[in-house]
């Protein structure tokens, strides 16, 4: 400091400098509070993609997202699963994206966690209701991976981001987008099937939400395995009542062989698995943040499996 400028009285900030001070501790205050939850427990910091703004601090890596997928013997049904998760990676940039299979493919789920060590990850099950996989297959693989600190995120299903990739088939498949007569019209939900009853009524829920997403036309349930009425059944039973304009919607996720079986049981319109279709990438997102808001440590996930269906 010169001589002439320490003879002078020390003169407060400027206004404008003063407001631009008190905007930035503002804006830093805001940042650390958006993290905190109303309990006042810390939320998950998601990667900073881009880098650390100079003097920041710094940030933490979000937990890894591990899809979860059943596997196939189908070569078609890898191919497809990739795409959906080169789908969620251009959707969420920098985000460590994995797969496990539970059975079938490779590389199979306890392979998948045990090459995450001791990080973090949330597990998103490509399965489209609650049933034995869900409650115990998973689970049981998180608990063999003791390193890991894992969440166990809801099943893709019910929800109505599966609802418009359902429809958005059907419409590729030639279902037409305005529907002026439903009288003769109605869509087989065809799904694998399972003993669990949860997995039956989430199904179930989905048909009524595609039936509303259609207008009103009738969508009926069926299965390709371990459970009742068959594809082939609710088709005949349609027809019986006058319903003979019958497509099938395919609830799997992935090309396979109960997919392939349903689809030559329609009399028209047969619609692809799910797939890649973009809201399929936007649900796997969706669940991955819900698990990271709060969703139930992954040892709870079996007994209390009824909170899986949460939209």
């Amino acid at each position: 400091m010169t001589e002439s400028a320490s003879a002078q009285p020390r003169e407060s900030l400027p206004l404008d400098s003063t407001a631009q001070l008190l905007t930035r501790i503002t804006a830093q205050l805001g940042a650390q509070l958006s993290h905190v939850s109303l309990n006042g427990t810390r939320r998950p910091m998601h990667h900073r993609t881009g880098g650390s703004a100079p003097g920041s601090a710094t940030t933490i890596h979000a937990p890894a997202l591990v899809a979860v997928a059943h596997g196939s013997r189908d070569p078609q049904a890898l191919r497809t699963v990739m795409k959906l998760l080169d789908r969620v990676r251009e959707l969420r940039p920098g985000l460590d994206v994995r797969l496990g299979h539970i059975e079938l493919n490779e590389p199979l789920l306890p392979a998948t966690l045990a090459g995450l060590g001791s990080g973090d990850a949330v597990l998103v099950p490509l399965l489209l209701g609650r049933g034995h996989h869900v409650k115990r297959d998973i689970p049981a693989a998180v608990a063999a991976a003791l390193a890991l600190r894992a969440t166990i995120a809801a099943p893709l299903g019910p929800h109505p981001l599966l609802v418009e990739a359902l429809y958005g088939r059907l419409v590729e498949a030639g279902w037409p987008a305005e529907e002026a007569d439903n009288r003769g019209s109605a869509v087989v939900l065809a799904a694998a099937g399972s003993r669990d009853p949860d997995s039956a009524a989430d199904t179930r829920r989905t048909a009524r939400m595609l039936s509303e997403r259609l207008g009103g036309v009738p969508v009926v349930a069926a299965y390709a395995s371990a459970a009742t009425p068959t594809v082939p059944v609710v088709v005949r039973a349609l027809a019986a009542r006058g319903r003979h304009r019958v497509a099938v919607a395919s609830y799997f996720t992935a090309p396979g062989r109960f997919a392939t079986a349903a689809a030559a049981a329609a009399p028209g319109t047969a619609a692809a698995p799910l797939g890649a279709h973009p809201a399929m990438a936007r649900l796997l997102l969706h669940r991955y943040d819900q698990a990271l808001a709060g969703a139930l440590p992954a040892r709870e996930v079996a007994t209390n499996g009824h909170l899986l269906a949460s939209a």
